[in-house]
């Protein structure tokens, strides 16, 4: 089921260890909440939302307070729609909320894929690039949702179809406070001010992503540095500019396919690491030169979930056609770690196919592949607290969780939010229906939730 070893010297063979590796969990759950933080933007990067995991990389606003309970005529602060598809997040920053969209134009593809290609599409749940698609970053104002400003990054078709469940504008957009960054994948990278001056741009070619799936790892930002994921079925590489100029600073070839996962910086005291996970390998990178300093085996077919990390330790998953869950201790964590004590526990069974983990206050959740079942680890010791528990009707999950408030905020694509209480013991607080589905991440600063759904964005807040 799961196993822990190195460590603290921690080695849990049975029912009475486990409770006492719980335990241990729980009395050193401080350790996790005083790690040095990496947001961007300083300690006002905390109060908004700079990224599409939040400020911590965690799926944690630590000064979020969003409401509890909501429905399409109580507690929507507004709702607009919006132009286009896209399933990435939207990101927070002050008084905007940034929005990356492919809006579909008039003009047709001027090839199409033949009737081969039409056919394996089909089979696999395939969507052809039929249109030209406009491709947009909106700037939205946080107190009504009128645009600030629209900027068309390019225009084009996209060279190859993507999954049904997929969009063409899936990777979601980053802001540290003096840059917002878009990452169209293959269309390119776009980087502005925040009043909208193109800053730079560049294209880095076409992927060619397994079975024309589609694209969707987002960049990170780390002080001066934008680092962009590239995993495709063709030459993979991790790469680093600098956030205003677009100078390349390093590109580091990867053995690797296609993956969705995105890459987290992390710091130890030897600097910063850029940890990515894909089904080759999980690797570390160094943030300065994109040297590889540790790697560790790698996760499932299709990695999509994205690592969180705290207190020194990082955590990956993934779960399509298997099942993977393991804590590593990057402090300590130099080459080949597979099968070393830098992996301090491991879980084989019930991990997420889509949704990314969530981490907050020493407690590890994920869901069971897509489904609305959660678990809570303890994060230091791997003990399972609960679950897999099914969340009343939410199902269907590609939005990663969220939390504040010592709350948990889960999203479904048939457009049910389920609040549970964060903790040891599993109680769901409300569940709350918008008439839209949601495959984005929510977004979470101060009192406001913001959601972004397949025709709408909201932002719920207490009227």
């Amino acid at each position: 089921m799961f196993q822990v070893v190195g460590g603290w010297g921690l080695v849990l063979r049975n029912a009475q260890l486990v409770k006492q590796g719980c335990l241990l969990g729980v009395i050193c759950a401080c350790v996790l909440a005083a790690e040095h933080v990496v947001a961007q933007g300083g300690a006002d990067a905390l109060r908004f939302w700079p990224a599409w995991r939040g400020p911590l990389g965690t799926g944690v606003s630590p000064e979020g307070k969003p409401p509890v309970d909501w429905s399409e005529s109580h507690n929507v602060k507004w709702k607009i729609p919006l132009p286009g598809t896209g399933s990435g997040s939207p990101v927070v920053w002050q008084d905007r909320v940034f929005v990356l969209a492919a809006i579909p134009t008039e003009e047709e593809a001027s090839s199409r894929p033949g009737f081969f290609a039409r056919l394996r599409q089909r089979f696999m749940q395939g969507v052809s690039a039929t249109h030209v698609q406009r491709f947009v970053v909106l700037a939205l104002d946080r107190q009504d949702g009128g645009i600030i400003w629209e900027r068309v990054a390019e225009e084009v078709a996209p060279h190859q179809g993507t999954h049904e469940t997929n969009t063409w504008s899936s990777p979601s957009a980053v802001t540290d406070g003096d840059v917002i960054c878009a990452f169209f994948g293959s269309v390119g990278i776009f980087c502005y001010d925040l009043d909208g001056r193109l800053l730079w741009e560049t294209d880095l070619g076409d992927m060619q992503t397994k079975m024309s799936f589609g694209e969707g790892a987002s960049p990170a930002l780390y002080r001066d540095l934008l680092i962009v994921p590239w995993d495709h079925e063709g030459d993979s590489f991790l790469a680093a500019f600098g956030k205003r100029t677009g100078r390349e600073r390093w590109r580091t070839p990867r053995d690797e396919k296609t993956s969705w996962s995105s890459p987290l910086v992390v710091e130890s005291e030897e600097g910063a690491q850029v940890v990515t996970t894909a089904t080759g390998a999980v690797r570390a990178y160094d943030v300065e030169t994109g040297r590889l300093r540790w790697w560790d085996e790698g996760l499932t077919e299709n990695a999509i979930p994205s690592p969180v990390a705290a207190g020194g330790m990082v955590f990956v998953t993934s779960g399509y056609r298997g099942s993977r869950l393991a804590a590593i201790d990057f402090m300590q964590a130099e080459g080949d770690i597979s099968g070393s004590q830098a992996v301090v526990w491991s879980v084989n069974r019930d991990t997420p196919y889509v949704p990314s983990p969530v981490l907050h206050e020493g407690l590890l959740y994920v869901l069971k592949g897509n489904s609305g079942m959660l678990s809570s680890f303890d994060a230091l010791t791997g003990f399972r607290h609960y679950g897999p528990e099914r969340l009343p009707d939410v199902r269907n999950v590609y939005a990663s969780p969220v939390a504040a408030a010592g709350r948990l905020y889960i999203t479904g694509r048939n457009g049910a939010t389920a609040v549970v209480r964060a903790g040891q013991t599993f109680e769901v607080m409300s569940t709350n229906t918008l008439e839209d589905g949601f495959d984005a991440s929510p977004a979470i600063v101060e009192g406001e939730i913001f959601l972004r759904g397949q025709r709408f964005l909201y932002c719920i807040a207490e009227s």
